[in-house]
C-alpha cells in the first residue's frame, strides 16, 4: 500500500527539519526523507555562528529573523539549540572601514544591537587578540548554537506535530505526471504527495535531476578543527569572522576553540567521500594565522580536524522556491551558511508552499530563476564572495 503525505520534503539537516517543523505547525501532513541520520551531513559539521553580520540585506534579514528564534527557542520550538551570547567580531582591513560602517548602520535599521569598534574597543571585547589598524563590526548579543541539538529538537517539535521521518531511506525517483510532481520512489517504499521539496544540502544537485531537473548547486568540501585552549589564552573569546586573514573561530565550551579558513576550500567533487580526515595542509595553515591574531595559542595543539560538505551556488546563496515540475521546490545551495537562518527559511518556505507567498519572511530575492536570467545576488557594499 502507498504512503500518502502533503508534503515531502528530502533531506533532514536542518534545514529540512526547519521547514517540517513549520510545516507541520501549520496542519500539514510531512514526510521527512533522510538517507542518513538526521544532521548526517552539512548539518552535523557546521560550526553553528549565530549572528546577523551579512553584506546581503536580504540575508541579514533572515538572520535577524532568525536570530530571535534561537533566543527564545524552548517557548518557540521546545527542547534546546545550546545557544550561546558570546558576542560576534566581523573583522576588517582599516581600508574597507566605509563598507562595514554601511553594512553596521542597515543592520542597526533593522533593530540589530550592532556597532562599529576600533583597535582599543576590539581589546577590550576579547583582549586574548592582537589588533593592528583594524576595525570590526560588534553584536554584543550574537553567538554560536549546536547544529545537530537544533535540527534534532526541530524534528522532534515537528514529529510531536505528526510528522513522519523515514530515516536510512534513499530516494531513488521522483514521478512526474502531467507537468507535476506525485510524490517519491525510494528504498524503503513510496509515498505519494502532490509537493516534494529538495532540502539535500551536497546532494541536492542529484536529488532534483530525479525531477529532471539541473541546478546550478556543486559540492563545497570545507575543513575545521578543534584546538585546546589553555591558561595562557584570555578571556572571553567571542565569535570572530577575521576577514583580514581568511578565518574564522569561536570558543565551543570553555577549553576548545574551533576555527575554519575561508580560502583554500575544494569545489566540486562526489558528496558521498569521506569527511573524516581534514586537509593535509588546514592545521598548519590555520595554526599560523591563528597564532598571528591570538599570540596566546602558541602553547596550544590541535585536539581534532575534519571536513564538512554543502552545497554551494555560484553567487554563495540558497536557492528557495518552485523549480521544474510543478510542485517541487528548492531549499537548497546554503553555501555554508544555512545553519543561522533556517528558523526563518523554514517560515518563508511553509508560507510559499501552502499559501503561495511567504508573508512572514521575505525570501523572493533567493529565486530559483536568478541564475537563467543572469541575476546573482550581490552584497550592496561591495564584499567579495566569502568562499575562495
Amino acid at each position: 500500500m502507498t504512503d500518502t503525505a502533503d508534503v515531502i520534503v528530502i533531506g533532514a539537516g536542518v534545514q529540512g527539519a526547519s521547514l517540517a517543523f513549520h510545516l507541520a505547525s501549520r496542519g500539514a501532513r510531512v514526510v521527512v526523507v533522510e538517507r542518513s541520520v538526521s544532521g548526517a551531513g552539512a548539518t552535523g559539521r557546521s560550526s553553528g555562528l549565530v549572528r546577523v553580520y551579512y553584506d546581503l540585506l536580504a540575508e541579514a534579514k533572515l538572520a535577524w529573523v532568525s536570530y530571535q528564534w534561537f533566543g527564545d527557542w524552548d517557548a518557540r520550538v521546545g527542547g534546546a539549540c545550546g545557544f550561546m551570547r558570546t558576542g560576534f567580531l566581523w573583522i576588517e582591513p582599516a581600508s574597507l572601514a566605509d563598507r562595514l560602517r554601511a553594512n553596521s548602520a542597515s543592520h542597526r535599521a533593522l533593530g540589530v544591537d550592532s556597532r562599529v569598534v576600533g583597535p582599543a574597543e576590539i581589546r577590550d571585547i576579547a583582549p586574548a587578540l592582537e589588533v593592528g589598524e583594524e576595525i570590526a563590526a560588534y553584536e554584543p548579543e550574537s553567538g554560536y548554537a549546536d547544529p545537530s541539538m537544533t535540527a534534532s529538537s526541530f524534528l522532534a517539535a515537528a514529529r510531536d506535530r505528526g510528522a513522519r521521518l523515514m530515516a536510512g531511506t534513499e530516494v531513488t525517483s521522483i514521478p512526474v505526471s502531467g507537468g507535476r510532481v506525485t510524490g517519491i520512489r525510494s528504498s524503503r517504499g513510496d509515498v505519494d504527495a502532490p509537493v516534494v521539496v529538495d532540502a539535500a544540502g551536497a546532494w541536492a544537485r542529484g536529488v532534483a535531476a530525479l525531477a529532471g531537473l539541473d541546478i546550478p548547486v556543486d559540492v563545497w568540501r570545507h575543513d575545521t578543527g578543534y584546538l585546546g585552549l589553555t591558561d595562557a589564552v584570555a578571556r572571553p573569546i567571542p565569535v570572530v569572522i577575521d576577514n583580514s586573514r581568511g578565518m574564522y573561530f569561536r570558543p565551543e565550551g570553555s577549553d576548545l576553540l574551533l576555527v575554519g579558513l575561508e580560502d583554500g576550500s575544494e569545489m566540486g567533487g562526489s558528496p558521498d567521500r569521506e569527511t573524516v580526515t581534514a586537509n593535509p595542509d588546514f592545521r598548519a595553515t590555520a595554526a599560523e594565522r591563528l597564532v598571528q591574531r591570538v599570540p596566546g595559542l602558541a602553547e596550544s595543539t590541535f585536539r581534532s580536524a575534519h571536513a564538512g560538505q554543502d552545497g554551494l551556488t555560484p553567487d554563495q546563496r540558497a536557492i528557495l522556491g518552485q523549480a521544474g515540475p510543478d510542485g517541487f521546490y528548492l531549499d537548497c545551495g546554503h553555501s555554508g551558511t544555512g545553519f543561522k537562518t533556517a528558523p526563518a527559511v523554514g517560515l518563508g518556505m511553509a508560507e510559499l508552499i501552502l499559501d503561495g507567498a511567504a508573508t512572514s519572511v521575505d525570501i523572493s530575492p533567493f529565486d530559483p530563476g536568478r541564475f537563467a536570467e543572469n541575476r546573482p545576488l550581490v552584497g550592496e557594499h561591495g564584499e567579495e564572495l566569502i568562499w575562495r
